[in-house]
């Protein structure tokens, strides 16, 4: 029996994580399954575990008010030791781009254990964009053994850098698999029966490189554009980060058709996706779980390691610049040819059953 552990410790990591953990302990005949959670974000992490009924077997408890990379990386690194060295598993698996991810790699690789990387291959090339998460998915993938790629660029990529061909494997993104989960006819909440009769506006805006000048930018283009079009309104689950709050209501206080709320658990943001018209942010996994639900999403970056959506035609890239967020926006309300051909549009990331090919690979 093959033992696996799992590591993670951000919310967007659990969500695509906890699809996979459920499969392989699905399959107890064939895999021994060891949870390990960070606790780089906290509230967010545990509200994700309990929708997918996760227990962790490991909890490393690293978050700390105003926590740096260096915080992070250095508790995670230090704290998992003890924790590797006890279940000594015949695979880490750790996912996307995080700082957990990094340093519990790392760690795997100062012990000399194999790592999994799951949505292995993503790519902008440029280290500080976004920052700094394309540094840490490269690094992830220069120790990592097994590479489970979400698409066939992300596999071109991983083949580009010398990766061996027969250690890539394109399955899908897990993220997907989550949506089968969490998406509901029968959902309500009151939110939405706020916005009930008008075209939903769904917004999210954290990272960090916007922080500052490019978010008050972004935040002026999207208030402009709605007080021109009296038939929308929108809703921003908003970030526990200081900066991006303080941004967010200095520029958006006042407007009475979009409302600032606290970050929604796991469900209610799919759900609010799923009720969506279209949905302005800046994440990364909201462009591969958007075009699953026909959802047009302006991706308010200067890069994007998603370039499968962009060429589908599900994603706009916008950058962070006042004007062309507002020209943007303003044509997908206004032009609607322009929207139904971006809702119409091919979703490149899989179709819900990524964990089972990871799966299948691992027992192999």
């Amino acid at each position: 029996m093959k033992k696996a552990m799992l590591v993670f410790g951000t919310r967007p990591e659990a969500i695509k994580m906890c699809p996979l953990v459920n499969e392989l302990k699905d399959r107890s005949g064939e895999f021994e399954t060891v949870v390990c959670v960070t606790g780089q974000h906290r509230e967010m992490l545990d509200q994700v575990l309990h929708v997918f009924g996760v227990e962790p077997d490991h909890d490393l408890h690293v978050m700390k008010l105003g926590q740096t990379l260096f915080d992070i990386t250095s508790d995670v690194l230090l704290k998992i030791k003890s924790v590797l060295e006890e279940e000594r598993p015949d695979v880490v698996l750790v996912h996307g781009d995080t700082t957990t991810s990094f340093a519990a790699a790392l760690a795997a690789f100062y012990l000399q254990i194999p790592v999994g990387h799951v949505e292995a291959g993503l790519r902008t090339r440029d280290l500080y964009s976004p920052w700094p998460e394309e540094f840490n998915r490269q690094a992830v993938d220069v120790v990592s053994k097994w590479y489970f790629a979400p698409t066939e660029t992300s596999r071109q990529n991983l083949l580009d850098e010398a990766k061996p061909g027969d250690r890539i494997f394109v399955t899908g993104n897990t993220g997907i698999d989550a949506l089968r989960h969490t998406v509901r006819d029968n959902y309500t909440h009151p939110e939405l029966d706020w916005a009930e009769g008008s075209r939903l506006i769904l917004i999210t805006a954290h990272r960090r490189e916007n922080l500052g000048e490019p978010m008050h930018r972004m935040f002026c283009a999207i208030r402009r554009v709605m007080e021109e079009r009296p038939d929308t309104k929108a809703i921003y689950p908003i970030h526990m980060n200081p900066q991006v709050r303080k941004a967010a209501h200095e520029e958006l206080d006042g407007f009475d058709r979009l409302r600032i709320i606290d970050p929604l658990e796991v469900v209610d943001f799919h759900n609010f996706m799923a009720r969506s018209h279209l949905i302005l942010t800046d994440s990364g996994g909201i462009q591969e779980e958007a075009p699953s639900l026909g959802k047009p999403v302006l991706v308010m970056r200067d890069t994007t390691e998603r370039p499968e959506g962009v060429a589908a035609g599900t994603l706009r890239l916008v950058g962070t610049g006042e004007e062309n967020i507002y020209r943007e926006f303003s044509r997908l309300l206004d032009d609607t040819a322009a929207y139904a051909e971006m809702s119409r549009a091919s979703n490149p990331y899989g179709d819900g059953h990524a964990s089972e090919r990871i799966a299948d690979i691992l027992s192999r």
